[in-house]
């Protein structure tokens, strides 16, 4: 199986910004543990990180042509106002997983607003980096909605 997972603004800086709400690990940590994943899954996974708007929808795009069977996102800041990500989701009929580190119910009110969730299948929040793995499992139907 071909899973992409997209990480939107400011993942590429865990493990240097906000520890006290995303955690000490480093995004290579991450990508290492996705890796980890696949080989254990026997799946191939992409990895596609971008602080540009444009640059995520371009990628999600560009899964409709390549293969990709299921896409786990974590669109940062643009969960909340992206409606261009949400219609580029939307557009694609594959499993799709949002997923955020930390729990946005119990942050700020306007983390609690996504725009995006609702053109996936599911939501995780809460659950650190262990969230993506839970959306691979989902995405291999290892997890029930």
């Amino acid at each position: 199986m071909k899973l992409l997972v997209i990480n939107g603004p400011n993942l590429n800086f865990l493990g240097i910004r906000e520890k006290s709400v995303y955690g000490v690990q480093d995004y290579d940590y991450l990508l290492n543990m996705i890796a980890k994943k696949g080989q254990e899954e026997d799946c191939t996974i992409e990895v596609f990180q971008s602080n540009h708007e444009g640059a995520i929808i371009d990628r999600i795009q560009d899964a409709y042509f390549d293969g990709t069977e299921g896409i786990v996102i974590n669109p940062g800041a643009y969960t909340h106002y992206s409606y261009a990500i949400r219609d580029a989701l939307s557009s694609i009929t594959v499993p799709k997983v949002e997923i955020h580190i930390s729990n946005i119910m119990e942050r700020e009110e306007f983390r609690k607003v996504s725009v995006t969730a609702p053109a996936c299948d599911k939501q995780i929040y809460g659950h650190g980096l262990e969230g993506y793995l839970m959306a691979i499992d989902f995405i291999l139907g290892k997890e029930e909605g």
